[in-house]
């Protein structure tokens, strides 16, 4: 089988494509390396993958819509994509809002546009965030919440590529399932997220800044649980357009997080309490009854098993 994967030398996208080819896909994986956050970390990544049977690279950017219909015409073979290609970020958003024009809008759409000509694509799965819940104060975040109040661009433009995606598959059939990620941390992960922020200044002995004075809660997943329930997406293709939280059904105080990381890396951690920033919320938590029962999914990974295991890696990585 023949899986396209976009973004796949980003954090949740390497970890999808490294499944993929454990259990004996064939994986085209597509980035743009995009300066974001350091590229050689991206490199990293795809060092570890470029040695695999299977797994064939090429640097392309989404948002260049004839290169990527090109890719797709030398590629007909394609029988299922993973999208996870995206512009990340709501504090990025504030400054730098065409980037996620460009990435999450324009490159959203040239990913459906190539389904729509892939002769023998049988599933498209595409990365959605828990951002599109925006101000709604209702907890846990149910699929059937209403989601047409965000609070960050960032949010707006995954809600617009959940609805680009329901429009694609009324008009051309495709199957298609957009999964919503809550704050997803592990191993590899990517610098411009808590775990890693937090783990950095820590061991550098920084201050970091916790905002709304301390009081949020995450809904933190770790990755393996997010690629399991990626890969039952996958394999379960729809014939309508659905969209699934997939989180670890817990929301846990900030602090504790950090008292995690602290615990794991042997270090107190000197807090600056900040007040709300924009763009943010207080809280998440994912409802995952629908994704339970149509996908298998059940996260098993709690923080006071995960964080250690990010650790661990941050300090092998980094040499620390």
């Amino acid at each position: 089988m023949t899986i396209l994967v976009t973004g796949a030398a980003g954090f949740i996208g390497y970890h999808v494509a490294l499944a993929l080819l454990d259990r004996g896909d064939q994986v085209l994986g597509l980035d743009n390396l995009s300066a974001y956050y350091d590229p050689a970390l991206k490199r990293a990544r795809l060092d570890r993958l470029a040695g695999r049977n299977g797994f064939f690279f090429e640097t392309l950017d989404l948002a260049r819509r004839d290169e990527i219909a090109a890719f797709g015409r030398k590629h007909p073979e394609i029988t299922r994509i993973v999208h996870l290609a995206a512009q990340a970020g709501v504090r990025h958003s504030l400054e730098h809002p065409f980037d996620y024009v460009d990435a999450n809008l324009t490159g959203h759409l040239a990913i459906l546009e190539l389904g729509r000509f892939l002769p023998k694509l049988e599933n498209l799965v595409y990365a959605s965030s828990s951002s599109v819940y925006g101000g709604n104060s209702r907890l846990p975040f149910s699929t059937s919440d209403r989601t047409d109040d965000p609070v960050s661009l960032y949010a707006a433009t995954k809600k617009a590529g959940e609805l680009m995606a329901s429009a694609y598959t009324r008009l051309y059939g495709i199957a298609a399932v957009g999964l919503r990620f809550f704050t997803v941390y592990g191993p590899w992960g990517r610098p411009d997220m808590s775990a890693f922020l937090f783990t950095k200044a820590i061991l550098e002995g920084r201050p970091i800044q916790v905002f709304n004075n301390g009081d949020m809660r995450r809904d933190f997943t770790y990755v393996d649980d997010i690629v399991q329930g990626v890969l039952a997406a996958l394999d379960r293709p729809v014939k309508a357009h659905r969209v699934y939280n997939l989180g670890n059904n817990r929301a846990e105080p900030l602090l504790r997080f950090i008292e995690m990381i602290e615990k794991a890396a042997d270090r107190k951690a000197i807090i600056e309490l900040k007040p709300m920033q924009k763009g943010d919320v207080k809280e998440t938590f994912a409802d995952i009854l629908d994704s339970t029962r149509d996908l298998g999914f059940r996260p098993t990974t709690p923080i006071d098993v995960g964080i250690p295991r990010f650790v661990e890696w941050y300090l092998s990585y980094y040499k620390v």
